[in-house]
């Protein structure tokens, strides 16, 4: 599966008891978050369809939650084996429902036809910043570990990833940063490029949707692009919505590793 991950730039793992476990612990504490009036009223999204949920879950730098023992699994050994024992972060709930997409609050015409013919596909990390909201690395993600909390059809806006993308994206941000001083990444303009970047990775790269139910776990490379499908006519999922729980923990600060490491 590391060998996937490095290759392909995503790894899929099966059910596994203890996720299991860690899913059944999280879930209620995840379905409180989504309940919160103050977290709603900051996260509710795209007119009701989307709880995008950042640091939602009240989980311990072990990823315990609600009692239950630090987070484990085979995604989570491996994510670690490659890039150490990161302190994770509370872990975001994402949830999305039923009519997704609509448009986010704020979003012109453009954006949201790339949010609903593209998946809103994007590399973690890159945000907007400044006045002409050009894209810059202001987080410095390992890698991103998904881990589904409800039932839902494999139509129900799942995670999306292009295959391989991460040598593209990789390229680009070499060709970019590598010649430049870790401290001065942040303040980088890497708008054009990751545009050039990514329309190459739609021409070259499968798009592949990775539906998941709880025990599952998906580990994603940091440089992949990725995205939510559109919830497809007659997908179901449980009242709660399809709700993902992802770990972004960050690199270690002072660094290289978010350009350098594997």
């Amino acid at each position: 599966m590391v060998a996937a991950l490095l290759e392909r730039g995503w790894a899929h793992w099966p059910v596994e008891p203890a996720v299991t476990e860690w899913v059944r612990a999280a879930r209620p504490v995840a379905e409180a978050a989504a309940r919160d009036p103050a977290q709603r009223a900051e996260w509710l999204q795209c007119e009701g369809t989307w709880f995008v949920g950042v640091d939602a879950l009240e989980n311990d730098a072990a990823g315990a939650v609600a009692g239950s023992g630090p987070l484990t699994g085979s995604a989570y050994a491996a994510a670690t084996a490659l890039y150490g024992a990161l302190a994770l972060h509370r872990a975001q709930v994402s949830i999305i429902y039923p009519g997704y997409p609509k448009p986010r609050t704020g979003e012109g015409e453009a954006a949201f036809g790339y949010r609903l013919k593209r998946d809103a596909a994007h590399v973690d990390g890159l945000l907007p910043a400044g006045p002409n909201r050009e894209r810059m690395l202001k987080e410095r993600h390992a890698y991103i570990l998904g881990l589904p909390l409800t039932e839902a059809s494999a139509d129900a806006s799942p995670l999306v990833v292009w295959d391989g993308s991460h040598h593209i994206m990789r390229a680009l941000f070499h060709e970019v940063l590598a010649d430049l001083p870790e401290s001065a990444w942040a303040d980088t303009d890497l708008t054009a490029r990751y545009q050039e970047a990514r329309r190459e990775v739609f021409d070259t790269c499968a798009r592949i949707e990775l539906p998941a139910r709880p025990g599952e776990a998906t580990l994603i490379h940091r440089h992949t692009l990725h995205g939510v499908a559109p919830w497809g006519q007659g997908a179901e999922a449980e009242p709660a919505g399809r709700m993902i729980a992802y770990f972004r923990p960050e690199c270690a600060p002072g660094t290289r590793d978010w350009l350098e490491a594997p």
